[in-house]
């Protein structure tokens, strides 16, 4: 097999004397390094090197950004298995009521029977957003949503079981009745 200068050699890429120039400073190249012991730059390697590294950097940040968009699919493939396996059915038949609630600053409504209008208000069951619509499921799950992706608003609604009462409130002898709608 021969070397990639006879290879040059042969197909006329370079004539003899070239060749013969560059193979004897590289020779005198290496036998001055080994005498002086002093260490010869290569400008082309250095080169090569601060390329590769650079590279490897950029692939390094390519991947932990793939790897964090699919982590966050899968916390939604999660969210959404989650809402799927729990969400509560909330037909009511003929006694179903319109029960209000915001989405951000939307107020939306869904028609539910009087008995999950009570859990609702009760702060039993939350109301989840999986695509475009609404899911009713337990609180435990919600929390368990809310774990999963704060930044999110999967859990849209969440009722407080206990009101805080002001001290100062001239109205804290009346209290608004939970069956009140709006």
């Amino acid at each position: 097999m021969s070397s990639l200068q006879d290879q040059m050699l042969k197909a006329g890429l370079v004539d003899t004397k070239k060749a013969k120039k560059v193979s004897k400073e590289k020779r005198k190249n290496t036998k001055v390094q080994h005498k002086s012991k002093e260490v010869v730059v290569d400008e082309d390697k250095i080169a090569a090197q601060a390329t590769r590294s650079e590279k490897v950097a950029r692939d390094k940040k390519l991947n932990e950004a793939r790897k964090a968009q699919a982590d966050k699919k899968a916390i939604a493939a999660q969210i959404k298995q989650l809402i799927e396996q729990h969400c509560v059915n909330k037909d009511g038949g003929f006694n179903e009521v319109v029960y209000n609630f915001t989405d951000g600053k939307q107020i939306k409504q869904i028609r539910v029977s009087p008995l999950i209008q009570r859990q609702l208000e009760r702060g039993q069951l939350a109301i989840a957003k999986i695509g475009d619509r609404y899911e009713l499921v337990p609180t435990v799950v919600a929390d368990k949503i809310n774990q999963r992706d704060e930044a999110q608003n999967y859990v849209v609604s969440q009722q407080a079981v206990q009101m805080e009462v002001d001290e100062d409130d001239p109205y804290a002898d009346y209290q608004i009745p939970d069956d009140l709608m709006w």
